[in-house]
């Protein structure tokens, strides 16, 4: 019986540097205050106005195939997680695609806002499972820099611009790979976390510009109250399914939001922090690319029968938890 399993990963952060003190010099904000509700010291931003979400992703895929050894046209299938697209057609997968030289592989976007990386790879999970496809890239990718606001205080220290990519592929070895998963929507959430205009709901105008409607708007309350709760029953979820006690978890890799938020799920799951992989502090919140960049830049930690639970909430509201066992 085939199973998939994640069999590389690579990931890019661009070089520009945004950190608190330069911030409090754009808005009315300080370290201490950024530093002490969030946990964010400097995020990166890709600078260059002319480039999108897909410069990103095409840099973390050819890091990706470079790592792995796997040529090009082996791949059969990408699938890109964003809520940045560099346009709204064609795909931001489309433009990766065609860069990285992947002349066999079809490409698609998901836009499933930050738990997009764990629902694009439940989708190549299904697709190496069933036979379908063979070697599967799943690429998120965020310029969040473009839909932030600098004129608001309360959001525009919490986000950063970068990509990560894993490559999945299958196996007939058991227990290891992506295991199991449970996802969950409620559209109720809409109102609290989401861009008011540039959808065919609701189109580009000059009064949604002089508005700023064409940023992100969050409430964060609400945000706050529903990623900790839904993260938390979530992760407990597909533990229990697989019959997993916190002390079988070798690591839990949330979304990294909001250090507070991580914190309350991992005290309220009664996980241990030095099982809790965080990397917010350098990079801030990436939307759907900040668990497999966190999974990225602590991959030297990472041994092959680790057990790993990733779990994520977005606008939607939109959560879920992955268990998965690492076989790199």
């Amino acid at each position: 019986m085939l199973h998939a399993k994640i069999t590389g990963i690579a990931s890019y952060v661009p070089e520009g540097i945004l950190d608190n003190e330069m911030l409090s010099k754009i808005v009315d904000t300080n370290d201490e205050w950024i530093t002490s509700r969030v946990g964010i010291k400097q995020r990166h931003i890709l600078e260059d106005p002319e480039k999108g979400s897909s410069f990103m992703g095409i840099q973390a895929v050819e890091r990706l195939l470079q790592s792995t050894g796997v040529k090009p046209e082996e791949i059969d299938l990408v699938i890109c997680a964003t809520s940045n697209p560099d346009y709204r057609f064609p795909s931001t997968g489309s433009i990766i695609v065609h860069n990285c030289g992947l002349t066999n592989a079809y490409a698609y976007d998901v836009e499933a806002a930050c738990a997009g990386f764990i629902v694009c790879l439940q989708e190549a999970n299904a697709y190496v499972r069933s036979g379908l496809y063979k070697k599967v890239i799943v690429v998120a990718a965020e310029k969040m820099s473009s839909m932030t606001n600098y004129k608001d205080r309360s959001t525009c220290p919490l986000f950063g611009d970068a990509a990560a990519a894993v490559l999945v592929e299958p196996t007939e070895e058991e227990g290891v790979g992506i295991i199991d998963g449970v996802f969950h929507i409620d559209g109720t959430g809409m109102p609290h976390l989401l861009m008011k205009a540039g959808g065919s709901a609701r189109p580009a105008s000059h009064e949604t510009v002089d508005n700023d409607e064409h940023y992100v708007y969050q409430e964060g309350r609400a945000v706050y109250k529903n990623a900790v709760t839904d993260m938390l029953t979530s992760s407990l979820d597909v533990m229990a399914r697989n019959g997993l006690t916190v002390d079988d978890i070798s690591y839990l890799i949330p979304h990294q939001a909001n250090l507070r938020i991580i914190e309350a799920v991992a005290q309220r799951a009664n996980v241990p922090m030095d099982k809790v992989l965080v990397n917010i502090e350098h990079t801030g919140n990436t939307s759907a690319a900040s668990i497999p960049l966190c999974l990225d830049e602590n991959k030297h930690r990472l041994k092959k029968g680790d057990k790993l639970i990733l779990t994520a909430f977005g606008a939607g509201f939109t959560w879920g938890a992955m268990y998965l066992v690492w076989d790199i």
